[in-house]
């Protein structure tokens, strides 16, 4: 490698439209790539600052929107038309297809029932005694840690800790409240303070600032019990008509299927038990602006099935649900918009995005489990799918 093979640096970083274009000229130069699709912008790429660098263009995935879905929710109330961004053809179909299901049973109850991101760093000590007694003494200043942690944000708040001693270094693990943001940097620079404090206090201590207990963007048995941003929760009664007449099954098939899944889950050793939460976290995710990895800590959670006297209880939990309406991404315009189409830009609806995304979720579990029940799954992917897409 040599100095003409290194990305050229321009004034500013290179956001302007004529900078952006000539990076990607030199890129297809050095490439042979035509990137004329990728070039195409609606918008001033000065937007981007802050959320790419080296910027040459945009990457347009197709967007579609899936609903109605009902929720009935402690902040999401209403009718709700979910915009979802995918190259996965049957994807939204099946979607939509659980959600009017949820919407012609009466709707879907949610709620938020906790709400905290976390960080954990490591602290390191000369022996055992000494971070025995700091695991001690750690819990007992948290008033002093919270004013420090209040001076570097006015939106996040530091609410708690745990620490988990192993050998000579103890693991600390914050917890903070961040408002309608995502967070994990403003908590990072809170915790970061907080820790210099620290350091301070316990003359003979160093730190880092991650452990990797928090499992930022991994699924871990920690994400299950300790939760990551958003604790969310949505549950509904399809009755038997809804199931036989939107479904085309009994609630008998759907539990079925349910209840003989929970031994692949076990041999598979998995982190929670659902069908494909992956599939809908990705496209609205991506829709929406939100930090995409997180869906490997969003992804750990429930689907339960229940049989009731009138049809299926069916619900969806999911402890690590961290979605943000403002900052990030969710002000680019695309992805402003597509917020929008929810009602769940800016302040003050963060939770209400979060009853929303749980709500899509139980329709695409219910949707999937009814194709497999009823032998439609592989005929509505070569219908709708990749292999020979319909035009009908």
């Amino acid at each position: 490698m040599g100095p003409s093979d290194l990305l050229p640096r321009m004034k500013d970083q290179g956001y302007a439209v004529d900078r952006m274009d000539r990076r990607r000229a030199w890129v297809e130069e050095k490439t042979g790539a035509s990137l004329r699709h990728i070039g195409s912008l609606s918008f001033d790429p000065e937007r981007m600052r802050g959320n790419i660098e080296n910027p040459i263009g945009v990457a347009q995935v197709p967007v579609g929107v899936a609903g109605p879905i009902l929720v009935h929710g402690q902040h999401a109330r209403g009718l709700f038309y979910v915009p979802m961004a995918t190259t996965e053809g049957a994807l939204i179909r099946s979607y939509e297809r659980g959600m009017v299901a949820l919407t012609r049973a009466g709707g879907v109850q949610t709620a938020v029932l906790a709400d905290e991101n976390q960080i954990a760093p490591t602290f390191f000590f000369d022996d055992v005694h000494s971070a025995h007694a700091f695991a001690k003494w750690a819990p007992a200043h948290l008033a002093e840690m919270q004013i420090v942690a209040a001076t570097t944000t006015r939106h996040g708040k530091l609410t708690g800790l745990k620490c988990y001693q192993i050998g000579r270094q103890v693991l600390v693990n914050f917890g903070f409240t961040t408002g309608d943001a995502q967070g994990m940097n403003m908590i990072v620079k809170a915790a970061d303070a907080v820790c210099a404090w620290i350091r301070n206090q316990q003359p003979g201590s160093s730190y880092l600032i991650f452990s990797g207990l928090c499992s930022e963007k991994r699924a871990s048995g920690f994400v299950m019990t300790r939760g990551k941003g958003k604790r969310v929760t949505a549950g509904a009664l399809l009755t038997n008509d809804v199931l036989r007449m939107y479904l085309h099954v009994t609630a008998a098939q759907l539990f079925r299927v349910w209840q003989s899944t929970v031994i692949g889950h076990l041999q598979a050793g998995a982190m929670g038990y659902n069908a494909h939460y992956a599939n809908g976290l990705t496209a609205i995710f991506i829709a929406t602006g939100q930090d995409v990895a997180n869906v490997v800590n969003a992804a750990c959670g429930v689907t339960n099935f229940e049989l009731h006297p009138e049809g299926l209880f069916v619900s969806v939990t999911l402890p690590a649900l961290s979605v943000a309406t403002v900052g990030g991404g969710t002000g680019l315009p695309t992805q402003r918009e597509a917020l929008e189409i929810m009602g769940c830009h800016g302040t003050g609806k963060a939770k209400k995005f979060a009853e929303v995304v749980a709500a899509a979720l139980l329709g695409g579990e219910i949707s999937m489990g009814a194709a497999i029940a009823s032998g439609e799954f592989v005929a509505a992917h070569e219908h709708y799918g990749r292999n020979r897409p319909s035009r009908e």
